[in-house]
């Protein structure tokens, strides 16, 4: 657990995908320095904030952003020997879990979550976030989770919207569908537009951040279409 000046630093909460992309980037030459003039143009401000937090958790930068030891062999290690080292990392960052009084390989979902919460307090959205990292970096690391929290992180993915390829058994046939050709059976634009608004929840002050984002990224999505046009 990293500690600076009294202060906690929070778990990495950044997309796995973002630092395992980020890692990848740097095979080519490692930077004395990893500031945003170097991550800028890669990264959004709050995805590279939260990277920079995450190297930093990790200890794979210091406070000012000069690597460590460990960064350049994580870098260009492949295969077995990422694995060992992301071990050494995970084993060292994450102590308070595995110190902690559960045990990984029988642990619930709720159990690992509990870890982080009484550790650092969290919201619930950035612990959610903080898990998944721990799992997707454990796992990599070559670390045995129970089957209670890696089945319950595949859930949580196909719940919030990865795209899940199923195969469909589906029957041809030949009957054809009738598509209706009366202006009367067909709404118009206008009836369209009152339709979809009817749908479209109303805000609720009481939601969450990442909530409330999604509601106002699909009611800008409406204005776009046209939808609430007159």
């Amino acid at each position: 657990m990293v500690t600076e000046k009294g202060r906690r630093h929070l778990p990495p909460y950044v997309s796995y995908r973002t630092f395992l992309n980020f890692l990848n980037n740097l095979q080519q030459r490692v930077p004395s320095r990893i500031d945003r003039s170097f991550w800028g143009d890669m990264l959004s401000g709050s995805t590279g904030t939260q990277l920079m937090a995450a190297l930093r958790f990790l200890r794979l930068i210091d406070a000012n952003g000069k690597p460590t030891e460990k960064l350049k062999p994580l870098v260009l290690a492949k295969g077995e020997q990422r694995t060992q080292i992301l071990y050494e990392i995970a084993t060292e960052s994450f102590d308070f879990v595995l110190q902690s009084s559960i045990d990984l390989e029988s642990a619930t979902y709720a159990q690992l979550e509990e870890v982080f919460q009484n550790t650092f307090q969290l919201a619930d959205d950035v612990c959610r976030k903080c898990v998944k990292f721990f799992i997707a970096m454990t796992t990599d690391a070559g670390m045995v989770l129970s089957p209670f929290i890696t089945k319950r992180t595949r859930t949580t993915h196909a719940v919030s919207g990865t795209r899940v390829t199923t195969k469909r058994n589906t029957k041809r046939t030949n009957q054809k569908v009738i598509v209706p050709q009366s202006h009367e059976v067909i709404p118009n634009q206008s009836s369209w537009n009152d339709m979809l608004l009817a749908k479209f929840p109303s805000f609720d002050p009481a939601w969450n951040d990442e909530l409330k984002l999604k509601w106002f990224a699909a009611f800008d999505e409406l204005l776009k279409r046209g939808t609430l046009r007159g």
